[in-house]
């Protein structure tokens, strides 16, 4: 379900980090809830991302508990040392069932309709006995729902989170049914996120996959 907005007129931004890459993110395994640490890489896009993130001020940070997410939005806090994080494990990815852990190919050879219901407009529980996709937009409102209470007008919340449940948390905000947001909305990149913004009764998409430049797209190669 969509988080409530509670009165005309209030103007408050969102912003949807996804955490740093990881090893199994590089090597196209199924995550899900597994607790993935960041991979080398993924813990210097972190540090890539830290100013321009933290340049939106968040008057609040929450993040996923799994450590991926915890500890790209960690970095971040670095350079905002009056904040804490708020950890919520409603912000997880979307759980998988038995599918995680497993890399693309073994899990299409072991799933073989998986590709076909991935790529349809009809929901379906993952690996399963996972979650559905509407079952994660759910808990995503919920608990953003609630964070959003505590922003005051003109307010930031900063919500460090993964690639489905960004998906599915901006298009829900953003009146898409889930279908929909499903099929348009490009995954997020590691360490690429969204700023949502609110206008008088309505979300609106200010700017998706935005990212800090990094390695060779940085200054000096």
């Amino acid at each position: 379900m969509t988080p409530p907005i509670d009165r005309p007129g209030r103007r408050r931004r969102l912003v949807v980090l996804r955490h740093g890459l990881t090893d199994h993110n590089a090597r196209g395994v199924w995550q899900g809830h597994l607790d993935s640490p960041l991979a080398e890489e993924g813990v210097a896009q972190a540090e890539a991302a830290v100013e321009a993130v933290a340049s939106y001020r968040p008057d609040l940070v929450a993040s996923s508990d799994l450590q991926r997410a915890r500890d790209t939005a960690l970095a971040v806090l670095r350079a905002l040392p009056d904040q804490e994080l708020r950890i919520d494990r409603r912000l997880r990815e979307i759980h998988v069932g038995q599918w995680q852990g497993l890399e693309k190919s073994d899990m299409l050879t072991r799933f073989p309709d998986a590709g076909d219901l991935l790529a349809g407009r009809e929901d379906f529980r993952r690996g399963g006995d996972g979650e559905t996709y509407g079952e994660l937009g759910d808990r995503m409102g919920e608990v953003v729902g609630e964070l959003l209470e505590e922003i005051p007008d003109g307010g930031t919340l900063l919500v460090v989170t993964h690639g489905v449940s960004a998906r599915v948390l901006t298009g829900d905000l953003l009146g898409l049914d889930r279908a929909t947001s499903w099929g348009i909305l490009a995954g997020l990149g590691n360490c690429h996120w969204a700023e949502l913004g609110e206008y008088e009764d309505r979300w609106r998409l200010v700017g998706w996959n935005l990212r800090a430049r990094f390695g060779e797209d940085a200054p000096g190669g």
